[in-house]
């Protein structure tokens, strides 16, 4: 366990911070790294029971073991405290979770209250700890905790042996884990997980070795991460699993049966990580490695540290949606090493990661790729900032009020809107220069929680350097704070998509395209035609677009997804079987939820289809997915 002795308070405008001690705690370059706590309020986190101004936790320590046939995880969790002088209380973030007892670390009892539930928060543990600086609690997380989704054998692509997975952000780990969970609080963690024989264990933390046989057909897997990060990473995934190396600091783990297919739409990741260190610095997290879900997983990608989670919708065979790979790297800067303090600013890490991908992707793939998949993101912002209006204040960067909250916002404007921001202020300053400042940010604040004050305050004073005429043209406040896009947003070029958007206005007045061009196509140009096609489209229009450019076979899963909806938005009957099928084998909330939507806004076609295929594969999904669809279908008549 690490402990700290001592919790020296230093009080500033911008932070609280904690002063270094001798400890055992992790470090770099022979120094403790100890994260701050900001006190801010724009830092502050009203998603959170915890103070951790009073008492933080620094580290967390797991003992557990998995119960396929409960669904539960249950062991204990071992705190290590901050804590202010006189402080004797600390306070936690748990939801749903079976409290057994807490004690010291000699195993002397010590009193505990929980409180009462919120939605969306969970209840309150306060732990009441005297003089002391380490809690033990003993626990079981509930049977429905909405991290982790248990898998039958069916539900995977082996078929053979159940299957464990988690999503932890922005707020779900609190269901598995009693801790402070909040971005800003950032740990160090380890864990002892044991799990039944067969299976293998993997977390986001860097592996103690070769599992230990614990007797009774069960094997115990250790991990531990050494350097603080936001609780929300703390990841972890069990089952049929097996291991590919595809660089020497990079690898993939996935089921047997879909291994090679991974490791070869994964073939690039050494590159990506070399392109990633050329542009903004060293990768500080030893390993990059993957794994490759069953297709349950609700989101494209989750940048957990030396673990990245991902859905297998990202193979297409051709390595065409390897951009969500570059995009996961990039969080290792953009999001793990600096993390916004609280959701309010989810674009610091979204926005940013979102700018580095498009980087990364221009070094390897060239700049065609890169303006093409620029100029995809930014008509998504232009239709998000259009349908919400742009006086709507849920099209600002930094969120207020309930568009604040841990699911609030939309990816339209954190990740496309924060991303052209960033690549308007490079275009104005040069390129040379905005990298210069965009690597030493990250130095400055490794391993830290940041807020948008921060990130622009750390821009004038280290890239605008009191220029008032470059302050003037940069609009930084505007882009940060208000709504709308700003008149000065660095707009795509027209020509990466000039062929396109010819062909997709004579198909507008034609009815007919080119098959050979479309075969051509990257898939950037193909997913910017079909969202340029006609929104009404006849039967006997759709059935031919299907058959000339082979849309329901595609293998690409982006394609298939653009054609399913276009396909449903205009009751296209042939089109419900395939989409029946889709939505039984995927449960990605990108892709999901928005074909459910397709459906429900149908009225009386619609809406029966929605729910009968909705009562089937409900139970396959995760509970980030169903919450979404939940609500969709709740709309309806």
């Amino acid at each position: 366990m690490r402990l700290f002795a001592t919790l020296c308070l230093i009080f500033s405008a911008a932070a609280l911070t904690a002063c270094s001690t001798q400890s055992d705690a992790p470090e770099a370059n022979g120094e403790p790294i100890v994260s701050p706590i900001l006190t801010s309020d724009d830092a502050k986190d009203p998603y959170s029971y915890a103070q951790p101004e009073i008492a933080r936790v620094t580290h967390v320590a797991l003992d557990l073991a998995l119960d396929f046939e409960n669904r539960n995880v249950g062991g204990t969790a071992t705190l290590d405290i901050m804590a202010a002088d006189g402080a004797d209380t600390v306070i936690l973030d748990t939801m749903a979770l079976e409290i057994s007892s807490v004690t010291d670390d000699a195993g002397n009892a010590l009193p505990f209250e929980l409180g009462a539930a919120k939605d969306g928060m969970g209840a309150p543990l306060a732990i009441t700890m005297g003089d002391k600086r380490q809690v033990v609690i003993t626990y079981t997380s509930g049977p429905d905790a909405k991290a982790l989704q248990w898998l039958v054998p069916a539900q995977t692509a082996g078929g053979e042996h159940p299957y464990l997975l988690s999503q932890g952000q922005p707020t779900l780990n609190r269901t598995w884990i009693p801790t402070q969970d909040s971005p800003g609080i950032r740990q160090t963690w380890e864990a002892k997980i044991t799990a039944p024989d067969p299976l293998t264990v993997v977390m986001s933390g860097l592996s103690g070795g070769d599992p230990v046989d614990t007797g009774e057909g069960r094997r115990t897997f250790s991990f531990a991460m050494d350097k603080p990060v936001a609780p929300y990473l703390i990841a972890i995934a069990a089952g049929d699993i097996v291991f590919q190396e595809l660089g020497p600091r990079s690898g993939v783990w996935t089921e047997p049966v879909m291994l090679d297919r991974a490791a070869a739409e994964l073939a690039d990741t050494e590159k990506m990580i070399d392109a990633a260190e050329e542009l903004y610095g060293e990768y500080r997290w030893g390993r990059y490695d993957m794994i490759v879900l069953p297709p349950s997983f609700p989101y494209g990608g989750m940048e957990n540290p030396v673990m990245t989670f991902l859905t297998p919708t990202f193979i297409a065979g051709d390595r065409s949606l390897t951009g969500l790979i570059a995009h996961e790297l990039a969080h290792s800067w953009s999001g793990n090493l600096v993390t916004n303090a609280n959701w309010a600013d989810s674009w610091l890490n979204e926005g940013t990661t979102s700018y580095f991908e498009n980087r990364i992707i221009e070094k390897l793939y060239g700049e065609k790729r890169a303006s093409q998949e620029r100029a995809l993101n930014f008509a998504a912002m232009e239709d998000t900032i259009a349908e919400e209006g742009a006086a709507n204040a849920i099209t600002a960067l930094h969120l207020t009020g309930e568009n604040a909250a841990p699911e609030g916002g939309t990816s339209g404007v954190i990740y496309d809107k924060g991303a052209t921001f960033l690549h308007t202020v490079e275009s104005i300053v040069g390129r040379e220069k905005f990298d210069v400042w965009l690597e030493s940010w990250f130095d400055r604040h490794a391993f830290e929680p940041a807020t948008s004050a921060m990130f622009l305050a750390d821009m004038r004073d280290n890239l605008v350097k009191g220029d008032e005429g470059l302050e003037a043209r940069l609009m930084l406040d505007e882009w940060v704070y208000k709504p709308g896009l700003p008149s000065n947003a660095l707009r795509p070029d027209p020509a990466a998509f000039a062929e396109v958007d010819k062909a997709a206005e004579a198909y507008a007045s034609s009815r007919t395209l080119d098959e050979a061009v479309w075969g051509k196509w990257t898939s950037a140009e193909r997913l910017r035609l079909l969202s340029k096609l006609p929104r009404d489209l006849s039967d006997e229009e759709l059935a031919k677009l299907d058959n000339d450019l082979g849309l329901s076979a595609s293998g690409n899963n982006e394609i298939l997804f653009a054609w399913l909806e276009l396909a449903l938005q205009n009751r296209y009957e042939p089109a419900v079987p395939l989409a029946e099928k889709f939505l039984g084998t995927v449960g990605r909330r990108k892709f999901v939820s928005p074909l459910f939507e397709a459906l429900m806004e149908q009225g009386t076609w619609g809406q029966p289809i929605a729910r009968r295929i909705y009562a089937k594969t409900r139970s396959g999904y995760h509970a980030v997915t169903t919450g979404t669809v939940d609500e969709v279908l709740s709309g309806g008549g």
